[in-house]
């Protein structure tokens, strides 16, 4: 019975500051606690009590990012995490309208085409298919709606299918370009992780290695071969 985050990252905090927080000194507690990634883990609580959930994960501060086998195995198991999740609460950072933005406006949001920047990211593609229900935030926890209510206009914003929106790609035909296609636009801060945040998308696993840049993706695409006989891989 669990909840989990979905977000855009800025100025978050670890794990080791998350178990060692009453430990720090006073003046560095309160800079810790002062961080929009701070705040975000205490309303997404507040929202998981409200919400009857024993539990909530959220990436930022669950994963020892010191440790690279324990870091390799969360990427690997992201996808299933999510999927399993009963609740993702998806928290527009950049959106403070009390309602979900149903146009395109480039002055509002001029750095990620048009809509809040949760949607040009590379990781909150798979954290939007996975789960069974995925709530929407605005910026001041204000919910704006759900994937099923809005899976219309989550097609026509992410061109993902209204039935893996709604269904998931559990049963669905659908060839690697068309699910490549999805990413194309979105972005990732590490390189690497364009290829990694698909790993869940195709039901494939490999191990990390930060600092191989493109050879991440050429990997995920050996992968992908061995898993599917679709030529449509070789588009990308």
């Amino acid at each position: 019975r669990y909840a989990i985050l979905s977000h855009r990252w800025g100025a978050e905090v670890s794990y080791e500051e998350m178990t060692g927080l009453m430990k720090m000194e006073g003046r560095r507690r309160d800079e810790v606690r002062q961080r929009t990634g701070y705040q975000k883990i205490i309303e997404s609580c507040k929202q998981a009590i409200k919400d009857g959930r024993e539990w909530l994960w959220i990436d930022a501060c669950c994963i020892d990012k010191r440790s690279s086998s324990e870091l390799s195995e969360a990427i690997n198991s992201m996808y299933r995490w999510y999927q399993n999740a009963e609740v993702c609460y998806a928290y527009l950072n950049d959106s403070d309208e009390r309602t979900f933005p149903t146009e395109q406006d480039n002055n509002k949001f001029p750095k990620s085409n048009g809509w809040p920047e949760w949607f040009m990211r590379g990781w909150t593609l798979q954290e939007l298919i996975a789960p069974k229900q995925v709530e929407f935030f605005n910026k001041d926890w204000v919910p704006i709606g759900n994937k099923r209510h809005l899976a219309p206009i989550l097609k026509d914003i992410t061109g993902i299918p209204h039935e893996v929106l709604t269904g998931g790609m559990a049963g669905k035909h659908l060839s690697v370009a068309h699910i490549m296609s999805w990413a194309a636009k979105r972005k990732t801060t590490r390189e690497e992780d364009r290829a990694y945040s698909l790993m869940g998308l195709f039901g494939v696993h490999m191990p990390m290695l930060y600092g191989e840049g493109k050879k991440a993706f050429q990997r995920l695409q050996l992968e992908i071969i061995r898993e599917y006989s679709d030529q449509s891989i070789f588009a990308w």
